[in-house]
């Protein structure tokens, strides 16, 4: 039989209200009585309702997370950082997996909602007018990851992947490359993808280099249309001597691929990634790759939701952390 308050109230003689003050510690109550209902408490076993909690303090200590693809490898780093850092604050998490459909993510923003969620951390492969009218209806604080905000009045975490994808492109001119390909997730006007098209089609335009749309893939992020990609370009005779994937994933299958066409990386081809996910230094050849702090960014983005619970304000409305090229094996200079 399930313990109550009121059964709680009855064996310690007090009322209801006293027993939700020492649960709460909502108001003052005498050291003698405290000790006495927490003693019946330990006894009896009782476990506050958390709902009926939530309502009587206000909080209900959970922060709402929505990703598009939890079996994302960039994602599931992202969500170790979250939710280490919420355990500290002592925040549960309410996890959300879309598949990257719209209407999934705005059931979820209002469920949430109807949960009682003190925040809310947003990922999505495109940001869309229903999401920023769901934004700007509802009171609560929201916090997005990798996602270009300043157009409208939300904070985000993020890297700046215009630079980043310039100074890759950058990196594989300089290595003699000058027919390279660039494997991104969506079209051009998902997430980051504008700015990372933008990095790489300057670093293209500097050095006088065409930009070849045909060496342009959409690729969803997924691995096998990646490889897909890659066995395109090798049957339309197209191959270029670089290969550069938007993630370290898109990057393993463009490798795949070409060693299934008995190519051999980087003597044939060289390929690079972006994010450094743990397996970009496992993988042979170990990956050249834009190194994003992954964890970093799921720490920042709750740190900042908390603080935005809390009410306390925060210098910018756009985080935007460090990267770092790194060099390993999947690269060479054809000079």
């Amino acid at each position: 039989m399930t313990v109550t308050i009121k059964d709680v109230a009855k064996k310690a003689n007090v009322s209801i209200s006293t027993v939700s003050r020492v649960i709460n510690d909502s108001k003052p109550v005498s050291d003698e009585i405290k000790q006495r209902v927490l003693r019946i408490i330990e006894e009896t076993g009782y476990t506050p309702n958390p709902v009926a909690r939530s309502l009587v303090m206000k909080r209900s200590q959970l922060i709402g997370i929505i990703v598009p693809d939890i079996s994302n490898f960039f994602i599931g780093e992202v969500l170790n950082g979250i939710e280490e850092i919420g355990k500290m604050y002592d925040y549960d998490i309410l996890l959300c997996n879309t598949y990257g459909e719209l209407n999934q993510e705005l059931r979820y923003l209002n469920l949430l909602k109807s949960k009682q969620v003190e925040g809310i951390i947003f990922m999505t492969w495109e940001l869309r007018e229903e999401h920023k009218e769901f934004f700007n209806k509802e009171d609560i604080p929201i916090v997005m990851i990798n996602r270009d905000t300043s157009d409208f009045n939300i904070t985000s975490v993020c890297i700046d992947h215009h630079q980043a994808a310039y100074e890759m492109t950058k990196y594989l001119i300089e290595k003699g490359h000058k027919k390279i390909a660039l494997i991104r997730g969506w079209k051009e006007n998902y997430v980051f993808g504008v700015d990372q098209y933008n990095g790489y089609a300057k670093a293209l335009q500097e050095h006088g280099l065409e930009i070849n749309k045909r060496l342009i893939k959409n690729c969803q992020y997924k691995l096998e249309v990646a490889y897909d990609a890659v066995q395109e370009m090798i049957d339309e005779d197209i191959l270029p001597t670089a290969i550069f994937a938007t993630t370290d994933s898109m990057a393993f299958g463009a490798i795949n691929c070409l060693i299934d066409n008995e190519f051999k990386v980087p003597e044939d081809v060289s390929v690079v990634g972006f994010n450094d996910i743990k397996l970009a230094s496992i993988y042979r050849p170990k990956l050249t790759t834009i190194r994003q702090p992954i964890y970093d960014i799921g720490a920042v983005a709750i740190r900042v939701i908390i603080k935005k619970i809390k009410g306390e304000k925060t210098d910018e409305s756009i985080f935007t952390l460090p990267h770092e090229l790194v060099e390993r094996d999947s690269c060479r200079s054809i000079k």
